[in-house]
This record gives structure tokens, C-alpha cells and sequence, in this order.
């Protein structure tokens, strides 16, 4: 289901308890994006593009979530760099980033803003 409110469209992506704390999970997005969709303690979501860019590969959404000096980051599984969650700069490599999308949670389930 798609919502458009404020000018601003929000597509339901999955519900926010399928998402494990500390975790991530990859969903299809709009016209076949993939966004990884994180949540971390207190229940804070963040969303991102699934795609590596070292790699090319839709892999994000399985990366190792953690904490780099008080950001809060996505490990790639493929050569271990390191994303905020926030921005999607990368912490590794000057230039690299992937794309970050608004999310929120309504009524329990968790919507990703389209781009």
C-alpha cells in the first residue's frame, strides 16, 4: 500500500515486528528498488539502499549492524565496509555512500518514503 501525505509518499514495506532488534531485512520497494531496512535498540529504523556499492551486490540488508564511535553503522558481508545508517556515507572509502530513505513506523507497520 502506497500513502501519499505532505507532498511526501510512504510505501508500507513490512511489518516491525519482522524486523530483529539489531538487525536488518531487505524489502522490494517501488517499481523493484530494494531498500534494507535496520532497526536498533529503542526501536529506531533506518533505511537504506540493499545495494553495496563495492560489490554490486543487494547484500546490506544481512550486514553486521553496530556502533562506530557513537554512529550507528551496517558492516557490508561482502568486504566489510562500514555504512551510517543515518547518511549512508561510507566510514571505509572517501566518496562511496548509498542512498538513505525517510522511514517510520504507523500503526505497526514500517513505511519507507519514496525517492
Amino acid at each position: 500500500m502506497t500513502v501519499s501525505m505532505d507532498r511526501r509518499t510512504w510505501t508500507a514495506v513490512c511489518a516491525a515486528g519482522a524486523v530483529p532488534e539489531n538487525s536488518g531485512v531487505a524489502a522490494l520497494f517501488d517499481g523493484g528498488v530494494q531498500v534494507a531496512v535496520f532497526r536498533l535498540s529503542g526501536d529506531r529504523f533506518h533505511a537504506l539502499s540493499n545495494v553495496d556499492p563495492c560489490s554490486g551486490a543487494a547484500v546490506l540488508a544481512r550486514g553486521i549492524v553496530g556502533d562506530s564511535g557513537g554512529v550507528p553503522v551496517v558492516a557490508s558481508p561482502v568486504y566489510k565496509e562500514r555504512f551510517d545508517l543515518r547518511t549512508g556515507e561510507c566510514l571505509d572509502a572517501e566518496g562511496v555512500s548509498v542512498p538513505v530513505y525517510g522511514v517510520r513506523v504507523r500503526g505497526g507497520v514500517v513505511e519507507v518514503e519514496s525517492p
